[in-house]
C-alpha cells in the first residue's frame, strides 16, 4: 500500500535503438545547451486567425519589470537540453515547464536557473519552450499540452543518446506550468492529442514523478468539479512533490485539496504550504522560509529513489 506524506513547515502551517527524429538537432557548440524543435514542421492545431506580434524580439527572452526575463511569443516550440556532467550524473531527468499565465514564459528564473540547479543534483534537465500567448482565453492549456506531451515523448526517445533512464523522467512546472504539468501527468499518456509525427509518439507522455510549484488554475470556480476537467488525478498519478504559500490567492488551499485527492488513490505525495512568500519566486532567495523548497524537493527526490543510478 502506498502512503501519502505531508510535512509541516517551521511556521506550523501544513507542510506539506538508434532513434531518429525529424528535424535533427541543430549544430551547436559543445559548451552550450542543445535546443531542438518539437515539431518537424508547423506546430499542430494552430488557429487560422491567430496572429503573433510583428516584433521578432518577442520570441526571445527580454528583461522586464522586477528583473524578470520573459518570452512573449512562441510559435516554434522547442526543448533545450541541459545534460548532467561527469561523475555526478545519475541518469535522472526532469522536464521543466516555466510559468507565465499562458501569456508569457518566465524563461530564466523558472527555466534556465532551474535546469542549472537540477544539474547540481546530477539530474539532466530539459526546458520546454511551449506555445504562448493564449490561443484560446478559456482553454489556454490545449496547445501547450501538445507541446509538453511531445517533449516528454522526445525525451524518452532520446534516453540512450542523452544518458538518461527513461523510467526516471520527472516533470516540474511553475504556476501555469504547474497546471500544465498536472494536465500532462493526469491525462491518457498513450492517446495522442495531435497527429502522430514519428516513433517517439508511441511512447508514454506520463512523467515518473511530478513537481508542481505554486501551481495555478487547479480549481473550477464555475463548475461542480473540485478540479477543472483537464486535471484528472487518479491511481496512475505519479508520485508528487508540491510547494506553495498560503498567501498565494487560493493556491495553497487548492494544493491541500489535491493532497487529499491523492491520498484517496494511495499516491505517494508530499506537500509544503508555507505561511507567506507570494508567487513567482522560482529558486530565488526572497528572505522567507518558502525559499527552502528546492532543498526539500531534492531531499524528496533522493528519498524516493529518483536520484539513485540504476545502471
Amino acid at each position: 500500500m502506498r502512503t501519502a506524506l505531508a510535512s509541516a513547515a517551521a511556521c506550523g502551517v501544513l507542510g506539506l535503438a538508434a532513434f531518429q527524429t525529424s528535424p535533427p538537432a541543430p549544430e551547436v557548440r559543445s559548451d552550450l545547451p542543445m535546443e531542438m524543435r518539437l515539431w518537424p514542421g508547423a506546430a499542430p492545431s494552430e488557429p487560422e486567425d491567430f496572429e503573433g506580434p510583428s516584433d521578432p524580439a518577442a520570441k526571445t527572452a527580454q528583461v522586464g519589470s522586477g528583473g524578470i526575463s520573459r518570452i512573449q511569443f512562441v510559435d516554434e516550440p522547442t526543448l533545450t537540453l541541459y545534460p548532467a556532467r561527469g561523475e555526478t550524473a545519475n541518469g535522472a531527468c526532469v522536464v521543466v515547464l516555466p510559468g507565465g499565465g499562458y501569456n508569457i514564459l518566465a524563461w530564466i528564473h523558472e527555466g534556465v536557473e532551474v535546469a542549472q540547479w537540477l544539474n547540481t543534483l546530477g539530474v539532466t534537465a530539459v526546458v520546454v519552450k511551449y506555445r504562448v500567448p493564449r490561443r484560446d482565453p478559456e482553454h489556454p492549456h490545449v496547445w501547450p499540452m501538445q507541446d509538453a506531451q511531445r517533449a516528454m515523448r522526445l525525451t524518452r526517445a532520446h534516453a540512450e543518446e542523452w544518458g538518461i533512464d527513461p523510467g526516471r523522467v520527472g516533470l516540474l512546472g511553475f504556476s501555469a506550468g504547474g497546471h500544465l504539468a498536472w494536465a500532462t501527468a493526469t491525462n491518457d499518456p498513450v492517446k495522442l492529442t495531435y497527429p502522430r509525427v514519428d516513433a517517439a509518439d508511441d511512447l508514454s507522455s506520463r512523467p515518473d514523478f511530478l513537481v508542481p510549484i505554486y501551481a495555478a488554475y487547479l480549481h473550477d470556480p464555475d463548475g461542480p468539479r473540485v478540479f477543472p476537467p483537464e486535471i484528472r488525478p487518479g491511481e496512475d498519478t505519479p508520485p508528487t512533490f508540491m510547494a506553495v504559500t498560503l498567501d498565494d490567492l487560493d493556491r495553497g488551499a487548492d494544493a491541500a485539496r489535491m493532497l487529499i485527492e491523492l491520498k484517496k488513490f494511495d499516491v505517494p505525495a508530499e506537500l509544503h504550504v508555507f505561511a507567506r512568500g507570494g508567487h513567482g519566486y522560482g529558486l530565488r532567495d526572497t528572505g522567507v522560509p518558502v525559499n527552502q523548497w528546492p532543498k526539500l524537493c531534492a531531499d524528496w527526490m533522493r528519498a524516493s529513489g529518483f536520484l539513485t543510478a540504476t545502471r
